[in-house]
This record gives structure tokens, sequence and C-alpha cells, in this order.
């Protein structure tokens, strides 16, 4: 396999400024919606970047559960790696990926934590098993087999079976706020069209990023 030989041309047109919303929120609704009516797979999947104590950057992928002005929220657990450096660096960097649509966006912000009735309201949203799932793993910690996980998850399902499952005290979400958010469109011959928007106050500058 030779990987320098893999490549192809963008050719699902460009992005001129004139299209572009003046507010990169309402620009990232319209591609989301977008991504949503081509049956992509995960149209909402975010790579998370986050950095620890040392300056080792993390990648991870998430699911993007609610998205307006205020910023893009995610929900994990709280005794997560990514949780715990965000802990101390709240500077977080946010990806999604629609390859089939030739398109990027790239956020950059900072985390806050969410309100405990905001973790409430989603986390009873949830389907059960979920529920379950995010009580028996006690993320990024080692465990030896699979075993125990499914193990500890069996013991909740019976534990719950009838009743409401709480809240965990060591889960809830983050609402990155945008301070930057930047649109991709790939172009022909690597002519690729790029857009950020910065924000400035309580306003979105607009620049045109070459390739």
């Amino acid at each position: 396999m030779e990987l320098e030989e893999i490549r192809r041309e963008y050719t699902k047109g460009g992005l001129r400024r004139k299209d572009l919303s003046s507010d990169p929120v309402d620009q990232f609704n319209i591609w989301l919606q977008q991504a949503v009516d081509a049956k992509l797979t995960d149209p909402t999947a975010m790579t998370v970047a986050t950095v620890d104590a040392s300056g080792q950057p993390f990648q991870r992928i998430v699911l993007l559960k609610h998205v307006d002005r205020q910023g893009f929220v995610f929900y994990t657990n709280l005794g997560s790696r990514k949780a715990q450096q965000i802990e101390e660096n709240a500077k977080i960097s946010l990806h999604f990926p629609w390859h089939p649509l030739e398109r990027q966006v790239h956020i950059t912000g900072v985390a806050e934590k969410l309100t405990t009735f905001e973790n409430m309201k989603y986390f009873a949203s949830r389907p059960k098993e979920s529920q379950l799932a995010a009580i028996a793993s006690k993320q990024s910690s080692r465990i030896s087999a699979r075993g125990i996980l499914e193990g500890k998850y069996l013991e909740l399902k019976q534990k719950f079976e009838k009743g409401e499952i709480p809240v965990p005290s060591f889960w809830g979400g983050f609402r990155v706020r945008p301070e930057s958010i930047e649109f991709w469109q790939g172009g022909e011959h690597r002519l690729h069209d790029r857009f950020l928007f910065s924000k400035s106050s309580d306003t979105w500058n607009i620049d045109r990023l070459a390739p």
C-alpha cells in the first residue's frame, strides 16, 4: 500500500462568503441538518481534544447532545481523563469530520460544567441501558477483564429493574463556549474554502483563510 498515492479530488462545490450566515452557530446548524439529511453515519460525532498537565494532547470521539448560542454540549464521566484534564485546563477543541460532504468544522473554546438541573434533565431522557452503563463504567480506569464491567452492569440491572435510576454524582455534562469556529469546504485542485469566525466581545469577525 503506497500511502503517498492515496488522494482524491473534492468536487462537491465551493463555499463563498455571500453564502455564509453572519452567525456561526446558525451556519453550523445548517450544515449539521444537511449532514443529518444526507444520512451520514453519526453526524453528531465530534473529536474532543484536551491537554494534560504536561502539555500532552489527547483526543477522543463523543456525541454532541445540544447546541445553541451559549455553546456545544456533551456528557461524560466526571472522573474520566477528559474531565480531569478540563478541570486543569478548560481550553478545548472540537472537530466535526463530515467527509462525504467534503466538509469539516473546527471549534475552539472554553468548557464549563453544566448545572445539576441540566444534568438531571438529560440523564432522565436517556434509555435505561445507557443510564446503567454510565453507573457501571468508571471511565478511563484500568480493568482486568470485560467480564467485570458486564457483571457490574447486570448487577445494576437487577437492582434497578423496577425502580428509577438516580443520576450518579460522577456523571455530568460540559458546555463549550466557542471562541472561534472554522468552516472548511473541499475544493478542486486542493483550493479548499476556509472561513474563520473569531469572537470579539459580542460580535463575530469573519476571515477567509488560505487552504
